[in-house]
């Protein structure tokens, strides 16, 4: 085989290598992004718990600052987390924090999911996703899950685990937020 020839080949498996991740990148592009803090907030689409169910997406939130949370209510830590949540709500909510709660709990739920609001006393927005697609959206690990949304659509904080949304830093984050423009 001559140099040229082998230049070729090499050019050629070079080509193929390229276009290679050019397809997989363009078909794999959801799965190769990540979900971090700085990133856009991926939409999602999760139905009320109201006698007629309704589907609300992020665009129903958009200009507003957004805590959510991707819980169930089988979730241990998530039965921990769930009176922080509600403390910020009562003390932010009056400002302008939406405080969003996904179950994603199973098909036929719906009433657990409302018992375990009324044991809590939670009065923020609570949907429900049964097939669980927000935890692939948002590619979550397990629950409970966290994200605060500023009004321009970026994440700004993600917390895996549960967390005391309550304390101190947390209130100055979502203030310092509320206090941003809407755009």
């Amino acid at each position: 085989m001559t140099a040229k020839q082998q230049w070729l080949v090499v050019l050629g498996i070079v080509a193929v290598l390229v276009g290679g991740a050019f397809t997989a990148s363009h078909f794999l592009k959801d799965e190769l992004t990540s979900v971090s803090v700085g990133s856009d907030a991926p939409g999602f689409a999760a139905k009320t718990l109201t006698a007629t169910p309704a589907m609300k997406t992020l665009t129903d939130y958009r200009g507003e600052v957004v805590l959510l949370n991707i819980w169930a209510t089988w979730c241990i830590p998530c039965r921990t987390e769930m009176p922080s949540i509600e403390a910020v709500h009562q003390a932010l909510g009056p400002k302008g924090l939406k405080v969003v709660a996904v179950s994603v709990d199973n098909e036929g739920d719906q009433q657990k999911i409302l018992d375990f609001a009324r044991e809590f006393k939670l009065t923020f927005e609570m949907l429900h996703d049964p097939n669980g697609t927000i935890e692939t959206i948002y590619r979550t690990t397990g629950v409970p899950e966290t994200f605060v949304i500023a009004r321009d659509g970026t994440i700004r904080k993600k917390w895996i685990g549960p967390e005391d949304w309550n304390s101190e830093g947390n209130q100055r984050l979502l203030s310092s937020l509320l206090a941003e423009p809407k755009p």
